[in-house]
């Protein structure tokens, strides 16, 4: 039998990157997915490739979508046993060019959208009785360890998640949840597209030098693939990590 056979996991951010890919190795070892987005057309497309899950639109930095989330969760499948808040979003300026608008954009969306995520799903990844198959795992960044320039609230919204994720592993380690963060380095999805088009357009290098620039930060010099990310997530999820509980696992190539 597949390890997470029998297994609800809801998974934010799911339909396209990270996300996508962490619902694709979830599903090829048999767990029910709910997979949360804002958009809808990408979670449908996912939702039509794989062998069993649903679409939820939600904007997770809201209280009430996040309910609404677990409402529309509980009728596909379900109480929910794992939980992967992965939804995220990065935008960069100097510090003398982040204005509060920025600044709570990141926040609202890293770190208060994973509040809420967990916060919504945590009476069901607690019920009882005590089950150690139950996972929370924080889609995080090496931000969240270390310090980028042109960042900042990004890497505060991301330390914040980590320091969430740390407190709640002690919260909940005797309910038998273990709670971990995975903290890739510079990858290779949408959200990087953007940043080396950025840099293209401030230094006039080609897309393919830009992204090979960003490429430099991760020790072993290429970017990481979302297939990586979920390949340590599906692990996390896995029986023989039950014993992994608060960690922070930098997937970076190399030692931060």
């Amino acid at each position: 039998m597949a390890a997470l056979t029998g297994r609800h996991v809801l998974i934010t951010g799911g339909g396209s990157g990270i996300g996508a890919a962490i619902a694709r190795a979830l599903a090829g070892e048999g767990a029910a997915l709910s997979l949360v987005g804002r958009r809808k057309a990408p979670l449908d497309a996912m939702v039509a490739a794989l062998p069993k899950a649903t679409a939820i639109v939600a904007d997770i930095t809201k209280e009430a979508d996040c309910a609404a989330m677990m409402t529309q969760a509980h009728a596909a499948f379900g109480p929910v046993d794992i939980v992967v808040a992965n939804a995220g979003m990065a935008s960069s300026a100097p510090m003398n060019k982040i204005d509060l608008a920025h600044w709570q954009q990141a926040l609202d969306v890293n770190l208060t959208g994973s509040f809420l995520t967990v916060s919504a799903a945590l009476a069901d990844v607690t019920r009882a009785p005590v089950d150690a198959t139950r996972r929370i795992v924080f889609v995080a960044s090496s931000a969240g360890l270390k310090g980028y320039p042109y960042v900042a609230a990004y890497v505060a919204a991301k330390h914040g998640v980590v320091g969430l994720m740390r407190a709640l592993s002690l919260e909940l380690a005797a309910k038998g949840v273990t709670v971990n963060a995975v903290c890739p380095g510079f990858t290779d999805t949408a959200l990087l597209d953007a940043a080396a088009d950025k840099i293209s357009a401030k230094t006039g290098r080609s897309a393919d030098q830009s992204r090979a620039e960003l490429a430099k930060d991760n020790a072993h010099g290429r970017l990481i693939t979302p297939e990586e990310v979920a390949q340590t997530v599906l692990w996390l999820c896995s029986p023989g990590a039950a014993s992994v509980n608060g960690q922070a696992i930098a997937l970076t190539g190399g030692p931060l």
